[in-house]
């Protein structure tokens, strides 16, 4: 899997664009800026928009080509981020370490899912909220990305079991227009999940 992402982010051109993600986006611009992690976080976008609003961004993905991009699309918007290649299962950090853990399209396999998402609920701090928005089970159909196995799609009562010790705000499918560089575009079926730790 790590060498399909290297592959990808080896072109020059962003795969997913340079702009933030609409539903992170519009839940980070109601909070005051703190400290945020980002998931699997690829070339940067998400980071980067958190970076020039305030935040202090840590960020880990799998693949060192999406670092290198999203250290550049940093550099280029004149802000600091905090960016680790490493495994998803294996990266660390110590309990109630940050006000905000954004996933967005961090698609895992079930046999990992949960394993994933309990980490990340032991991360946050009290009060803080978990942004995650990815590809639903009715996803399998569309030509507008994610994963082709129905596996590592998500539904919401995973979701809920996942994150089971936060109090659930937000947990619903949705059918958007995706438009986030050539890999995000066209009809889209996706979960939007927000949660926030007691």
């Amino acid at each position: 899997m790590k060498e399909f992402w290297n592959e990808r982010y080896a072109e020059p051109e962003f795969a997913y664009g340079v702009l933030p993600n609409d539903f992170f986006k519009n839940q980070l611009d109601k909070l005051n800026p703190g400290s945020i992690l980002l998931v699997c976080e690829g070339e940067g976008r998400n980071a980067v928009y958190a970076a020039k609003n305030g935040w202090k961004v840590e960020a880990f993905d799998s693949s060192e080509q999406a670092m290198k991009k999203a250290l550049q699309l940093a550099h280029e918007n004149n802000v600091t981020i905090n960016y680790q290649v490493q495994d998803a299962l294996e990266i660390d950090y110590p309990e109630n370490s940050f006000d905000v853990i954004a996933a967005i399209y961090a698609h895992f396999p079930d046999s990992i899912r949960t394993t994933i998402h309990r980490k990340m609920q032991r991360w946050l701090k009290p009060n803080g909220l978990i942004i995650l928005e990815a590809f639903n089970l009715d996803q399998i159909v569309n030509t507008s990305g994610g994963p082709k196995d129905i596996s590592m799609l998500y539904a919401m009562d995973r979701l809920k079991t996942d994150f089971n010790e936060l109090l659930i705000l937000q947990n619903q499918n949705e059918e958007i227009q995706l438009n986030e560089g050539k890999f995000h575009n066209g009809k889209a079926n996706v979960l939007r999940f927000l949660a926030k730790k007691y």
